[in-house]
């Protein structure tokens, strides 16, 4: 009985040969578009020059644009006035955002609106010159001091976030209207402070920074930076 002779299987080395062929190629190409393309660049330096001109022509119009656009936000910061009048003609969103905005004017640079689902009684949240952490809770009232009038269950929900959650050492309540006749000794009681009608439109129509507005105020955290 004859045996039959093994198989020989063909070498593998001729299949990953064949799989490099067109990675070789591709690489040639590209070696071969490389050398084209800087070969002409180096025969027509002017237009390279002209595109690095373009370039920094361009890069400087941006940033002397967004320097102008700084600078006339702090211009525009500095001068931040608003009349009750359109204070009251504001969406309660909007009247968050103009809070925090008042809040950039006197120099709190984070000032930062938060208010919104789930923001855990604070509207407006900076830090003053002087390192105190404030929390703010804004009550808009459309029909401002004749809206119905911020109550105690409203200061409760802020004293209790405030210090805990958010780290206050200012807590501040600031509406557009009028608070009821039981929130001014709950808030004196825990250190809480209201920001009427009244108040409201002395701290947003003039220059005087909010801290210079309201009364006893923890002391500061550290000096004010001079810059």
């Amino acid at each position: 009985m004859t045996r039959k002779a093994p198989v020989r299987r063909r070498p593998a080395r001729r299949k990953n040969s064949d799989s490099l062929i067109p990675a070789l190629l591709a690489v040639g190409v590209a070696i071969v578009v490389i050398v084209t393309v800087v070969t002409w660049l180096l025969a027509h330096v002017w237009i390279l020059v002209l595109l690095l001109l373009a370039a920094g022509a361009a890069a400087g119009a941006w940033w002397h644009q967004r320097a102008q656009q700084a600078q006339w936000q702090a211009v525009h910061a500095q001068n931040l006035r608003y009349a009750l009048s359109q204070l009251d003609a504001l969406h309660h969103r909007q009247f968050e955002h103009a809070v925090r905005d008042l809040m950039r004017r006197d120099g709190c640079r984070d000032a930062v609106q938060v208010g919104g689902a789930g923001d855990n009684g604070a509207d407006v949240k900076a830090t003053d010159p002087f390192g105190r952490r404030w929390v703010i809770q804004c009550k808009h009232r459309r029909d401002g001091d004749r809206g119905s009038a911020v109550g105690t269950p409203d200061l409760h929900v802020l004293n209790g976030t405030a210090r805990q959650l958010h780290g206050a050492d200012v807590v501040v309540m600031v509406t557009n209207g009028r608070f009821t006749a039981n929130c001014p000794p709950l808030a004196k009681s825990q250190k809480l402070h209201l920001v009427d009608r009244r108040l409201l439109g002395t701290w947003a129509s003039g220059s005087r920074p909010i801290w210079e507005v309201l009364r006893e105020l923890p002391p500061p955290r550290r000096s004010p930076s001079l810059s």
